[in-house]
């Protein structure tokens, strides 16, 4: 036995690969069946065989964003064609939908920094009589919890004294690391015109999050010209930071889907065989106590292998609302993902998007308390929510 085999064997029995050994499985040719294994060994020992899901409300606050990354179809700028902002109106409609339906989490999502690059976003908070983008996001956090349901903020970057006012009225937040490599960011390169998808800002964002005590989600993007490494040396660093803090409750894996209009509408999508393998390599990866996704509307055809590389989640559901960063892939039906998670030998279950080792005065801000207490109650006892009912598309 190598003793790179020796150290994916003590990884499938709960011993994370070192750093020196997940490099050099980066770059070794491990048959894909004896990855997903020892993965799937870490996963039944962390998690069991339940796989959750948190039923949510997609809320875009905006789609006005001063990054162009060169796959993203969601950012806009004022004046393009399917720009918007919502209204506070259209917040307190979509929440009252979204309380009739059962859901728990509301996921306030929006691009980054629009204020830094838009005037007329500006004025635009003005009338609504809020002062900033962290003044909107707040009052439209209070009125979700007015329904007794959850915020989760994903604004992009965010400072600490931004993120230390959500934390008061937000459950948790999250930004996608996506890459740490800053050859991405290069000419030529998906992040080249996007100035928030630096490395360094991102991780420090994380790491200021860590410091605040936030429960956090992060995660990587596969298939924008990064290579094996890259990945690993991001999941890597996603575990430093966790390992300071303690506060990443979950890392999705999301796979990049192509879509016309857009400068990468032609580069090739991760296949199958791609995707299962960062899944892999995430979850013996990350410790044990760090909860691992992936977008079961990216992956349709694909739960049963997602399942048997070590996956236990399957991120925010929403027949509420769309999935406006990837319009063209529907979130699947409750009961038929349920009934998929059955056929491998899972149980599927809600739960609130904080992660119940994080309710405590520690990483919740004590208000929050009763409202997270009461989502998850409803849940446990509802074992399986009711399927939501469908919404229209896009804000108007």
């Amino acid at each position: 036995m190598s003793a790179l085999d020796a150290a994916i064997e003590r990884a499938a029995g709960g011993t994370p690969l070192s750093d020196a050994n997940a490099l050099a499985l980066a770059a070794a040719a491990v048959p894909a069946a004896t990855l997903c294994a020892a993965a799937a060994s870490v996963r039944d020992r962390a998690f069991g065989r339940v796989v959750t899901f948190s039923p949510k409300a997609f809320l875009p606050l905006t789609n006005l964003c001063r990054n162009r990354c060169d796959y993203c179809s969601f950012r806009r700028s004022p004046g393009d064609d399917g720009e918007w902002t919502m209204r506070p109106d259209q917040v307190e409609a979509w929440l009252e939908r979204a309380r009739a339906q059962g859901c728990g989490e509301a996921l306030f999502c929006l691009g980054d920094t629009p204020e830094a690059a838009f005037s007329a976003y500006r004025r635009t908070l003005a009338g609504f009589g809020r002062t900033s983008t962290v003044d909107y996001l707040r009052w439209s956090a209070e009125r979700a919890l007015d329904r007794g349901i959850l915020p989760h903020t994903n604004a992009g970057i965010l400072d600490a004294g931004d993120m230390a006012i959500l934390r008061e009225v937000n459950v948790s937040l999250g930004l996608m690391l996506e890459n740490v490599s800053p050859r991405l960011c290069e000419p030529g390169m998906p992040h080249h015109r996007a100035p928030d998808k630096r490395p360094d800002r991102r991780l420090c964002m994380i790491d200021e999050a860590g410091r605040l005590r936030i429960p956090f989600t992060t995660g990587i993007l596969l298939g924008i010209g990064e290579t094996r490494r890259e990945r690993v040396d991001s999941l890597l660093a996603i575990r430093r930071l966790h390992r300071a803090h303690g506060h990443i409750q979950e890392v999705i894996v999301q796979n990049f889907r192509a879509v016309a209009g857009v400068p990468m509408e032609g580069a090739p999508e991760p296949d199958e065989a791609v995707v299962t393998d960062a899944v892999a390599l995430a979850r013996l990866i990350l410790d044990g106590d760090v909860s691992l996704q992936a977008p079961p509307n990216l992956n349709p055809s694909s739960i049963g292998a997602l399942l048997e590389a070590g996956v236990n989640d399957f991120g925010g559901i929403s027949a509420v609302t769309p999935d406006y960063i990837n319009p063209r892939h529907p979130w699947p039906h409750l009961e038929r993902l349920a009934e998929a998670c059955e056929r491998h030998g899972f149980v599927s279950r809600p739960r609130a998007p904080i992660y119940d080792r994080f309710v405590r005065d520690e990483w919740l801000d004590p208000k929050l308390a009763a409202a997270t207490r009461a989502v998850q109650a409803r849940f446990r006892s509802a074992r399986r929510p009711a399927e939501l009912a469908p919404m229209p598309g896009v804000p108007s």
